[in-house]
């Protein structure tokens, strides 16, 4: 158990979410006759909840901070419904309607923001009343009809990174070369975390833990590039997936090597203290839902490009599957805890259990009802390994005390 401990670099129970999503996946896979493991399946899984996981990176930053955003949907809606009638009604260049779409998220995130940050306004009423305003105003402007989006929206909505050169592999360059960049720079950022650590102890730790994460994990990289990358000809990653990706990046590093990202966990742990310690609170909060509808924005415009238009009910219910991630993830509800990569396990798994459930024919009602058990059962989970005084369920199942304890329980010693 120490070893997998070592190669792992934290405890298990920060990768309980991890294995209940592998879990999830080999589960349907025989449960469907193979179908959930599939290129195409797996194309489609991460291409169609795309826009659900871009939002669900600025609702945990939201929920961090303290606060919750029940507009994103609606406001999602309203400005992929805004960039479809700039395009066909008022003749706008694809490209113009898609900043349009931008500046009005951002607006409205400035909007949503004033009320929170200067009037005092808990976020959770202030984007109730933005969720009724927009979901009326889509409808409104709209007329209830849908809008054909622009056709150059599509590729960055469903479309798959090109090929090129020769296809000697038998898999998609494009999407070969993604997979190599990803393991060399996993492997380049253990090395450097290794090198880091051991100078700061001012000791020499083994380096066998490192290289044997870096062969795990190249080795479950190089799996999904080869899923990836040997479907059915035209296809390969899909391009809302590197956006996602690149935005998972970003957002990483601005919530754990930034001031923002710093003062963001400050101001949830204790918007007092950290007021006391010179941090912004009103900017921060202002900031986290300019930034939140900025990226409802964004979800809006790939949904409306994968869709090809825009329509009045675009938008319904995509904060619940944001929230949902975020808190399956691991955030805490008082806020001042969570992660992105931990938001996107959690994502993930919502969208295993939709897609699993539905190779299974199992009905968008009961399925609702399963994402519920799921999202009650995740939040429990996390609050009673949180508790004082309690042992976590993770030890308990993976008995880490062993681990821990060096001497023993008194049976092991007899």
């Amino acid at each position: 158990m120490k070893q997998i401990k070592k190669v792992l670099g934290e405890g298990l129970h920060k990768y309980t979410m991890i294995i209940a999503l592998v879990a999830l996946v080999i589960f349907f896979n025989i449960a469907s006759n193979g179908k959930m493991i599939t290129p195409s399946n797996f194309q489609n899984l991460l291409s169609g909840n795309a826009y659900v996981l871009i939002l669900a990176i600025g609702m945990l930053m939201v929920i961090v901070v303290g606060h919750i955003d029940l507009s994103v949907g609606s406001v999602a809606g309203f400005c992929g419904m805004v960039m479809a009638i700039a395009f066909q009604t008022w003749n706008l260049p694809w490209w113009a309607a898609v900043l349009l779409a931008l500046a009005i998220g951002a607006l409205v995130g400035a909007w949503n923001g004033f009320w929170v940050a200067k009037m005092g306004i808990p976020g959770f009423i202030t984007t109730l009343g933005s969720q009724m305003i927009f979901r009326g105003a889509v409808i409104w402007i709209s007329h209830s009809i849908s809008v054909p989006a622009p056709s150059e929206l599509k590729f960055f909505g469903a479309g798959h990174l090109p090929e090129w050169g020769p296809a000697f592999t038998g898999m998609n360059n494009s999407t070969l070369l993604l997979g190599v960049f990803a393991i060399l720079f996993f492997a380049y950022s253990q090395i450097r975390q290794y090198k880091r650590t051991n100078v700061l102890r001012g000791s020499k730790e083994a380096l066998w833990p490192t290289l044997v994460r870096i062969a795990l994990i190249s080795v479950i990289i190089g799996y999904l590039t080869w899923l990836f990358g040997t479907g059915r000809p035209g296809t390969s990653f899909p391009v809302p997936g590197l956006i996602l990706v690149i935005l998972v990046i970003v957002y990483h590093i601005i919530t754990e090597k930034t001031r923002f990202g710093r003062h963001i966990y400050a101001v949830g742990g204790n918007k007092n203290s950290a007021a006391l310690s010179g941090v912004n609170v009103e900017k921060t909060y202002f900031m986290t839902m300019l930034n939140m509808s900025l990226l409802a924005a964004v979800a809006g415009i790939l949904f409306v490009g994968r869709s090809t238009a825009a329509g009045p009910s675009d938008g319904t219910g995509w904060e619940t599957d944001a929230i949902a991630a975020v808190f399956i993830g691991g955030a805490a509800v008082s806020g001042g805890v969570g992660t992105v990569m931990a938001t996107m396990v959690g994502g993930m798994i919502m969208a295993v259990l939709n897609s699993g459930l539905m190779l299974l024919g199992v009905g968008a009602d009961k399925t609702q009802v399963i994402k519920g058990l799921v999202l009650l059962a995740a939040v429990a989970f996390d609050v009673y390994n949180k508790r004082p005084g309690h042992v976590s369920i993770t030890k308990r199942l993976f008995n880490l005390n062993k681990a821990e304890n060096k001497e023993g329980s008194p049976a092991e010693k007899k």
